[in-house]
């Protein structure tokens, strides 16, 4: 047999060779990397991104964010998912703006990404127990939280 190398390999497709996005518990923070107006690349932590059926994940982005614009303006992206439950995984694919300022949360825009590939970073060398743990620290952020994902599953 030969060794396992531990490179990340495409899968996430079902028998039907159908795009197939994994679960993670509400709240990970994912990474959502989009391509700057300069051509750099630009990678920043998303604790909305849910995912909403097969190839398709929704996500909040702030709606006066430089990376708003740049999806708008570059819509491939890919946004990385570590998380428990054992997820690994960078899903590929491209954005577009569902909503913008949806009742109740007028100061996000509301993010479909289509994904059109998934790569799976799992490994039996490892397993991924959990995600980043952070927390909201202060009543207003946790209530303006729970009205973008009250938007957010309008969506889904």
């Amino acid at each position: 047999m030969p060794a396992d190398t531990g490179a990340a390999s495409d899968s996430g497709a079902d028998g039907a060779g159908r795009v197939v996005v994994p679960d993670w518990p509400a709240g990970t923070v994912t990474l959502l990397a989009v391509t700057e107006d300069d051509g750099t690349p630009g990678l920043l932590p998303v604790s909305t991104a849910v995912a909403a059926g097969d190839a398709r994940v929704l996500l909040a982005l702030g709606r006066r964010r430089a990376s708003l614009a740049a999806l708008r303006a570059r819509p491939r992206c890919a946004l990385a998912v570590l998380a428990a439950g054992d997820v690994a995984v960078t899903l590929h694919g491209s954005a577009a703006v569902l909503a913008d300022g949806p009742d109740g949360a007028e100061g996000i825009a509301v993010v479909e990404l289509t994904v059109l590939r998934v790569q799976d970073h799992n490994s039996p060398r490892f397993t991924i127990d959990g995600g980043v743990p952070w927390a909201w620290v202060d009543d207003e952020a946790r209530e303006r939280d729970a009205a973008t994902r009250a938007a957010l599953q309008r969506f889904a």
